[in-house]
């Protein structure tokens, strides 16, 4: 019995080491074809990223767009990585219901989110893109103005103090001012390291460091507080539903009955598939999800855009002036979403801030089967890596790149033509970014309120403009500006 089950044992594993090989076999033969810098057997080209920090890592990438154009390829270890560039590329992938399989570095994030809507893939994507999908209409997304309102006003309190005293300070730090933020970071930045690191891209040998360890530590803490708020808001409901009371239609219906606020905990908690509810499981991955998506992203967007105000006096008058004719003087007064949405130059503000300050600066997507695209073979097993930070540079795409033009995205101005997936902050096709109407309100909102506040000052002495490409674009060393009290 040993000896038959060994046997076995033997020719699974070599079934399985066959089938790897051919597969390789295949990468290594149209890998030829593409083009990229020379690799080594096992390394690839890992030493192009050993020893450098966290910011050269985007520095580098930037050199081999330069030197092997919009389409070539990098070796991680055994790992194939397909760089794109190309708008044609970037759409062919985007656009198609074929190739939604998230890449190889999101199975670093899967410890923490699981399969919520962001990694996980067929059926279940399906399913659950529907269910969540509902939140996010505008109509819902009418209800969050007030707590966006909330926040903003909160934000410019915590400021006061640095406005008084007229001192250049790090504004990405009161952006992120939430201790869950702090911890969210900390296992992005584990995130980051895996990422160029082509040994411990491999969970062999990254089960055993001490950066898993941290992991561990701070998914604990997500984990159990995810968990705690779900159970609470279960048992709540549970509760009501036992005593003959409709908690959410009481606490979401005014005197004529008509919705007001659903929170997005609620709407995942009373969602079915299949005629059966959401798991605890499945609902804390979509909450951690959101959570990931939410917070990060916006928290970037907004510091780069309040940078660059502090940068270009005059565009930011033209956003005050624009916010006090919708609003008004009255600097309590709260916005709406009629009034967000009359907010047009700064919406060509926030356009022209993604595009040099993409809050996802690169995401990726893994062939599940050969594909030819553009004339060119893209192997089954490789990872296809799209880079919105270098597409929204490309002088080609976009003249005289490094200035900060908003007008550019004025399309009854601009004589830029562009296509579409030259800009793709939010992504683009079936897996866009389910929640960008969302952040942008957000953005609007605390923007408004802070300019109707404050006016953003550039800082006093220099600081250096670097990026750390995480998960999420961050400045490497802040983002430095002075406030003074705005009169008017």
């Amino acid at each position: 019995m040993f000896v038959a089950t060994l046997t076995l044992l033997a020719l699974i594993a070599s079934v399985a080491f066959y089938v790897y090989v051919e597969r390789f076999s295949k990468i290594l033969k149209h890998s030829g074809k593409l083009g990229g810098p020379r690799a080594y057997p096992l390394i690839g080209n890992g030493l192009l990223f050993a020893g450098k920090t966290p910011a050269e890592f985007l520095q580098t990438v930037g050199r081999l767009i330069q030197q092997y154009g919009k389409c070539f390829r990098i070796w991680l270890g055994t790992q194939m990585l397909i760089v794109i560039t190309e708008p044609k590329d970037v759409e062919a992938i985007l656009s198609s219901n074929k190739y939604i399989d998230k890449s190889i570095e999101y199975d670093f994030i899967r410890p923490w989110l699981g399969e919520g809507l962001l990694t996980s893939t067929g059926r279940k994507w399906h399913t659950h893109r529907k269910v969540i999908t509902p939140t996010f209409h505008f109509k819902i997304l009418e209800q969050f103005v007030e707590i966006f309102d909330q926040q903003s006003s909160t934000f410019v309190q915590v400021l006061a103090a640095h406005a008084k005293s007229g001192d250049t300070f790090d504004i990405f730090r009161p952006v992120t001012l939430c201790a869950l933020d702090v911890i969210c970071g900390s296992i992005t930045n584990l995130v980051q390291i895996r990422l160029f690191n082509f040994l411990i891209r491999y969970e062999i040998f990254y089960r055993f460091s001490a950066n898993r360890r941290k992991q561990l530590e701070a998914l604990k803490v997500l984990h159990g507080y995810t968990d705690s708020v779900i159970k609470s808001r279960r048992e709540e409901l549970n509760r009501a539903a036992g005593s003959g009371k409709n908690t959410v239609v009481d606490e979401n219906e005014n005197e004529l009955g008509i919705k007001k606020k659903m929170a997005f905990l609620d709407m995942l908690l009373q969602s079915k598939i299949d005629g059966q509810p959401l798991t605890d499981l499945e609902i804390r991955e979509e909450v951690d999800t959101f959570m990931f998506e939410g917070h990060d992203t916006t928290t970037s967007a907004i510091s780069f855009l309040l940078q660059n105000l502090a940068k270009h006096p005059a565009i930011q008058q033209k956003v005050f002036d624009e916010v006090r004719n919708v609003v008004g003087d009255d600097r309590t007064r709260p916005v709406t979403i009629a009034m967000l949405n009359d907010m047009h130059y700064l919406d060509l503000v926030i356009k022209e801030t993604l595009r040099l300050y993409p809050s996802v600066p690169m995401f990726g997507r893994k062939m599940m089967e050969d594909a030819e695209i553009n004339g060119k073979v893209f192997p089954a097993g490789s990872n296809t890596i799209i880079l919105p930070f270098f597409l929204g540079r490309n002088p080609e795409f976009f003249p005289n790149p490094e200035k900060f033009d908003p007008e550019r995205f004025n399309v009854e101005t601009s004589a830029e033509k562009t296509n579409p997936y030259q800009y793709v902050p939010f992504s683009a096709g079936p897996r866009n970014c389910i929640g960008q109407k969302f952040a942008v309100a957000e953005i609007k909102s605390l923007v408004s309120k802070l300019l109707r506040n404050y006016e953003i000052l550039p800082p006093v002495g220099r600081y250096d403009e670097t990026f750390i490409a995480e998960l999420i674009l961050r400045p490497e060393k802040g983002i430095y500006v002075r406030l003074q009290p705005r009169v008017y």
